[in-house]
């Protein structure tokens, strides 16, 4: 059965927690956490569970925090255990969202590097892949992020997480200051995909340009291949009113192929500058041509 990642969830119920966030989903009471997934089994030390090979590290963390705690050492500065439970599923959800975040700005900045050296069409369409990738990486972070946001908001939803010792009013800091410390760490992974996906932006546009001047550097140097074809027709129409078996007096003169060749050549020359001259003028846009205009 494949893995599907829902939208992530926090909420309580009569004397228990449910949540869902990315791969863990887990039902949490005052003496037991239960967690869900494709391959039935079950783990000692409270802990009911559904294993997979995923979870493996993650389930030995979670039965060390849980094993040898007892009700009584929340009076010993410990936390409570379904607080010791949700930290233990909490720790275990940034590590895996940090992992995959460094993975992301590892493969990016290389793609990045590599667009730098040279733009070539295999990188800029793995650039929109990885760019796809961390938008959606994106989303989901925002949205664990948003998820806790919303607990702090609210003081009977954090003490209704208060399962072994209910509480009521604002007498909720333990909670408040666990859930706080996860929130700035998945604001600060949310930060820095806001920052790669800015970098992808910025050179999104910067090869734009470079591709747009390119583009206008090859137009212009067909416009130039264009102007010298056609100075080049003037010498060809006078080579060609020059050959027809016509007479006329510049047979008769000793310097007639020569003035015919000065007068093509003068005639080439000038159509040609005349016609760069222009070219030129045409090359200048500035913002002011356009205010005049409007």
């Amino acid at each position: 059965m494949h893995n599907i990642e829902l939208v992530p969830s926090l909420v309580t119920r009569h004397e228990c927690i449910m949540l869902n966030l990315i791969n863990i989903r887990a039902l949490i009471q005052k003496d037991k956490v239960t967690l869900f997934d494709s391959n039935a089994s079950t783990n000692p030390n409270s802990v009911k569970v559904h294993e997979s090979r995923s979870q493996l590290q993650f389930l030995r963390e979670l039965g060390d925090k849980l094993k040898c705690k007892s009700d009584s050492a929340h009076q010993e500065g410990e936390l409570f255990y379904e607080f010791r439970a949700l930290e233990a599923i909490l720790i275990h959800v940034i590590a895996n969202l940090t992992t995959e975040m460094k993975v992301h700005k590892t493969v990016v900045s290389n793609v990045l590097l590599g667009l730098d050296e040279s733009i070539e069409r295999y990188k800029l369409r793995y650039l929109l892949i990885q760019s796809k990738k961390l938008a959606s990486f994106e989303q989901k972070v925002t949205l664990i992020r948003d998820l806790l946001d919303d607990l702090l908001e609210k003081d009977d939803e954090l003490n209704a997480l208060y399962l072994t010792d209910p509480r009521t009013g604002t007498n909720h800091a333990e909670i408040e200051m666990l859930l706080e410390s996860y929130y700035k760490h998945a604001d600060e992974i949310v930060q820095t995909v806001g920052n790669l996906r800015s970098q992808i932006k910025t050179t999104e546009e910067i090869i734009n340009i470079v591709l747009d001047s390119n583009r206008n550097e090859l137009m212009l140097l067909g416009l130039k291949f264009s102007t010298g074809l056609l100075s080049m027709g003037i010498a060809l129409y006078f080579a060609a009113l020059y050959g027809m078996n016509l007479e006329n007096f510049i047979e008769e003169s000793d310097g007639g192929f020569e003035l015919i060749v000065v007068v093509a050549t003068v005639s080439l020359v000038v159509l040609f500058a005349g016609t760069i001259k222009h070219l030129k003028k045409v090359e200048k846009v500035t913002m002011s041509n356009f205010k005049r205009r409007s």
